[in-house]
């Protein structure tokens, strides 16, 4: 299931139609379900049609934090790896577990690049050990990303894949399981490149208030 949340820098909410200066329409978070090894999730970052997403990032403007909620952690698995360069799927029916696995990426969901050709992912500056063990991602000063010229930076659908993430005690709701901000750097329709710096997906109360009484007003419009 795929829910969506409409989401500014440091976490403002955006409402549909408001203007804004970049291609950033929030995020996506799909949870796959609880397969045997924690509740999965797939997070992707909502652009408009016919621009991409070239990295993830953290700086002192606008740290990278990915973490699992007070409790929980992320499943990693002895076969994978941090990124998506890692995952084999050709191994998925020898280690099913695999799949299960949690890492980063940037459009391409496997090493083999699906749904695009290839996979071109790379990352500098960002220390994955404490991930690697279950905990966070924490960086000021490092990336994953690809060239602007690779296929896998690109929208399908309004959307880029930026990770999965099995999160071991999770509860279901992945905007609740997944704590933290990105930064994010891309090309839009026109070929000119774009920042969004310390951006979240998980809503601030006042936003959930907000979401909730712009639906109120929309059901009172409808009748």
């Amino acid at each position: 299931m795929k829910t969506s949340v409409m989401l500014g820098t440091a976490g403002a909410l955006t409402l549909a139609g408001l203007a804004h200066a970049t291609p950033f329409q929030g995020f996506t978070i799909e949870s796959l379900g609880d397969m045997g090894y924690g509740e999965t999730y797939r997070m992707y970052v909502n652009i408009d049609d016919g621009t991409r997403i070239d990295a993830v990032f953290g700086n002192s403007a606008g740290s990278l934090e990915i973490g699992a909620a007070a409790g929980m952690s992320f499943y990693q698995n002895a076969l994978g790896g941090p990124t998506s360069t890692a995952i084999n799927s050709a191994f998925f029916p020898l280690a099913a577990s695999l799949e299960w696995d949690s890492y980063v990426s940037i459009g391409a969901l496997h090493a083999n690049g699906y749904p695009f050709a290839e996979n071109k992912l790379l990352d500098i500056g960002v220390d994955f050990s404490g991930f690697e063990a279950g905990g966070s991602i924490d960086t000021s000063n490092g990336s994953w990303f690809v060239t602007p010229v690779d296929p896998q930076g690109e929208e399908l659908n309004g959307m880029v894949f930026i990770g999965q993430f099995t999160v071991v005690g999770g509860s279901g709701d992945g905007y609740a399981d997944l704590l933290g901000q990105v930064s994010l750097q891309g090309k839009d329709a026109d070929g000119n490149t774009w920042q969004e710096l310390g951006v979240t997906w998980v809503p601030a109360p006042g936003a959930l208030a907000l979401l909730g009484f712009a639906g109120l007003a929309g059901r009172r419009r409808r009748r």
